[in-house]
Protein backbone atom coordinates (compact mmCIF):
# COMPACT_ATOMS: atom_id res chain seq x y z
CA UNK A 1 0.00 0.00 0.00
CA UNK A 2 2.41 2.28 -0.63
CA UNK A 3 1.98 5.20 -2.75
CA UNK A 4 3.81 6.01 -6.23
CA UNK A 5 3.80 9.32 -8.16
CA UNK A 6 0.85 9.25 -10.83
CA UNK A 7 1.59 9.03 -14.48
CA UNK A 8 -0.90 10.09 -17.36
CA UNK A 9 -1.64 6.29 -18.29
CA UNK A 10 -3.06 6.19 -14.86
CA UNK A 11 -5.94 8.40 -16.30
CA UNK A 12 -8.58 6.44 -16.65
CA UNK A 13 -8.03 4.45 -13.49
CA UNK A 14 -8.63 7.32 -11.52
CA UNK A 15 -11.75 8.76 -13.43
CA UNK A 16 -12.84 5.39 -12.80
CA UNK A 17 -12.54 5.51 -9.33
CA UNK A 18 -13.97 8.65 -9.08
CA UNK A 19 -16.66 6.98 -10.83
CA UNK A 20 -17.10 4.65 -8.47
CA UNK A 21 -17.69 6.96 -5.69
CA UNK A 22 -20.40 8.82 -7.59
CA UNK A 23 -23.08 10.43 -5.95
CA UNK A 24 -22.44 9.97 -2.27
CA UNK A 25 -18.70 11.06 -2.38
CA UNK A 26 -18.92 13.07 -5.76
CA UNK A 27 -21.40 14.66 -7.66
CA UNK A 28 -21.66 13.93 -10.91
CA UNK A 29 -21.06 17.48 -12.24
CA UNK A 30 -17.51 17.40 -10.41
CA UNK A 31 -16.24 14.98 -13.20
CA UNK A 32 -15.08 17.40 -14.91
CA UNK A 33 -13.04 19.09 -13.03
CA UNK A 34 -11.31 16.20 -11.38
CA UNK A 35 -10.79 15.08 -15.46
CA UNK A 36 -8.71 18.63 -16.04
CA UNK A 37 -7.29 18.76 -13.03
CA UNK A 38 -5.46 15.30 -14.12
CA UNK A 39 -4.53 16.28 -17.72
CA UNK A 40 -3.42 19.72 -15.95
CA UNK A 41 -2.32 20.15 -12.49
CA UNK A 42 -1.46 16.24 -11.50
CA UNK A 43 2.25 16.83 -11.20
CA UNK A 44 2.42 20.10 -9.52
CA UNK A 45 0.06 18.91 -6.68
CA UNK A 46 2.37 16.04 -5.94
CA UNK A 47 -0.57 13.66 -7.01
CA UNK A 48 -0.39 9.55 -6.08
CA UNK A 49 -1.51 6.71 -6.78
CA UNK A 50 -1.99 3.36 -4.57
CA UNK A 51 -1.44 -0.15 -6.56
CA UNK A 52 -3.19 -3.14 -5.33
CA UNK A 53 -2.09 -6.20 -7.63
CA UNK A 54 -1.02 -3.99 -9.95
CA UNK A 55 -4.47 -1.81 -10.55
CA UNK A 56 -5.01 1.37 -9.20
CA UNK A 57 -7.13 1.89 -6.33
CA UNK A 58 -6.82 5.23 -4.49
CA UNK A 59 -5.27 8.82 -5.22
CA UNK A 60 -5.14 11.47 -3.63
CA UNK A 61 -2.34 14.79 -4.13
CA UNK A 62 -0.65 17.67 -1.85
CA UNK A 63 -1.37 21.23 -3.33
CA UNK A 64 1.34 23.76 -2.22
CA UNK A 65 -0.42 27.02 -1.80
CA UNK A 66 2.37 29.04 -0.58
CA UNK A 67 1.83 31.23 2.60
CA UNK A 68 2.56 28.20 4.65
CA UNK A 69 -0.45 25.98 3.76
CA UNK A 70 -0.70 23.24 1.56
CA UNK A 71 -4.13 21.63 0.57
CA UNK A 72 -5.29 17.64 0.52
CA UNK A 73 -6.97 17.51 -3.07
CA UNK A 74 -9.05 14.85 -5.05
CA UNK A 75 -8.32 12.31 -2.41
CA UNK A 76 -10.35 8.97 -3.18
CA UNK A 77 -10.85 5.35 -2.69
CA UNK A 78 -12.36 2.94 -5.02
CA UNK A 79 -15.80 2.40 -3.63
CA UNK A 80 -15.79 -1.73 -3.02
CA UNK A 81 -12.24 -0.86 -1.39
CA UNK A 82 -13.56 1.45 1.34
CA UNK A 83 -12.49 0.72 4.57
CA UNK A 84 -9.76 -1.94 4.01
CA UNK A 85 -6.81 1.12 4.89
CA UNK A 86 -6.18 2.72 1.75
CA UNK A 87 -7.38 6.03 2.34
CA UNK A 88 -5.58 6.21 5.42
CA UNK A 89 -2.27 4.82 4.20
CA UNK A 90 -2.79 7.82 1.13
CA UNK A 91 -3.59 10.10 4.13
CA UNK A 92 -0.65 9.68 6.33
CA UNK A 93 1.56 9.10 2.91
CA UNK A 94 0.49 12.93 2.52
CA UNK A 95 1.01 14.07 6.33
CA UNK A 96 4.72 12.84 5.84
CA UNK A 97 5.04 14.54 2.47
CA UNK A 98 4.10 18.03 3.96
CA UNK A 99 5.67 17.56 7.23
CA UNK A 100 8.87 17.10 5.23
CA UNK A 101 8.15 20.54 4.32
CA UNK A 102 9.21 23.49 6.52
CA UNK A 103 7.55 26.22 4.70
CA UNK A 104 4.14 23.91 5.36
CA UNK A 105 2.78 24.92 8.69
CA UNK A 106 -1.11 23.81 8.06
CA UNK A 107 -3.23 21.38 5.92
CA UNK A 108 -6.23 22.43 4.97
CA UNK A 109 -8.74 19.84 2.73
CA UNK A 110 -12.66 20.13 1.76
CA UNK A 111 -14.53 16.85 1.95
CA UNK A 112 -17.95 15.91 2.70
CA UNK A 113 -20.22 15.57 5.52
CA UNK A 114 -19.43 11.29 5.22
CA UNK A 115 -15.80 11.55 5.60
CA UNK A 116 -15.55 14.37 7.68
CA UNK A 117 -14.74 11.25 10.68
CA UNK A 118 -12.30 10.04 9.10
CA UNK A 119 -10.30 13.06 8.20
CA UNK A 120 -11.00 13.86 12.57
CA UNK A 121 -9.45 10.94 12.84
CA UNK A 122 -6.18 12.43 11.72
CA UNK A 123 -6.24 15.25 13.32
CA UNK A 124 -8.03 17.38 10.93
CA UNK A 125 -10.85 20.07 12.52
CA UNK A 126 -14.10 21.26 11.31
CA UNK A 127 -13.57 25.32 10.02
CA UNK A 128 -16.36 25.59 7.81
CA UNK A 129 -19.59 23.48 6.64
CA UNK A 130 -21.25 25.02 3.40
CA UNK A 131 -24.77 22.70 3.17
CA UNK A 132 -24.83 21.33 -0.61
CA UNK A 133 -21.36 22.74 -1.00
CA UNK A 134 -19.76 19.93 -3.37
CA UNK A 135 -23.47 18.98 -5.29
CA UNK A 136 -27.28 18.21 -3.99
CA UNK A 137 -27.06 16.41 -0.43
CA UNK A 138 -22.81 16.63 -0.21
CA UNK A 139 -22.13 19.27 2.28
CA UNK A 140 -18.53 20.99 1.43
CA UNK A 141 -16.79 20.38 5.58
CA UNK A 142 -13.54 22.45 5.37
CA UNK A 143 -11.11 21.35 7.51
CA UNK A 144 -7.72 22.48 8.74
CA UNK A 145 -4.57 20.59 10.62
CA UNK A 146 -1.63 22.51 12.04
CA UNK A 147 1.37 21.36 11.61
Amino acid sequence: MTPRAYRCSDITACLSIFDSNVPTYFAPQERGDFERFLQEHAAQCAFQVIEVEGQVVACGGLWNCGGGRASFCWGMVERGRHRQGLGRALAVARLHQAAADPSIRRITLSTSQHTQGFYAGLGFRVVRVVADGHGAGIDAVEMERVL
